[in-house]
């Protein structure tokens, strides 16, 4: 590995440390949950969730699982 890859590796292992550096304004997952597979989306601060209680109350187990998995790094708007 050449010093400029190494200097790199270095900067990624810090940046990996620093997470508030990374905020996420849109993205779509897969959530395996217990019963079923869901669709989930993130977009300028909404969540959209294809599971039924998602479609009823606006928050679920899913996304709310990803708010504490992704910390602050969720963009508000």
């Amino acid at each position: 590995m050449d010093s400029g890859m190494i200097g790199k590796v270095a900067k990624a292992k810090r940046y990996a440390e620093e997470k508030d550096r990374v905020r996420f304004q849109s993205f779509q997952a897969a959530f395996r949950g217990d019963h079923n597979t869901y669709s989930i989306s993130y977009e300028g601060g909404s969540w959209e969730c294809s599971c039924p209680f998602f479609s009823r109350r606006g928050v679920c187990s899913h996304t709310m699982a990803l708010e504490r998995i992704l910390g602050g790094m969720l963009s508000s708007g």
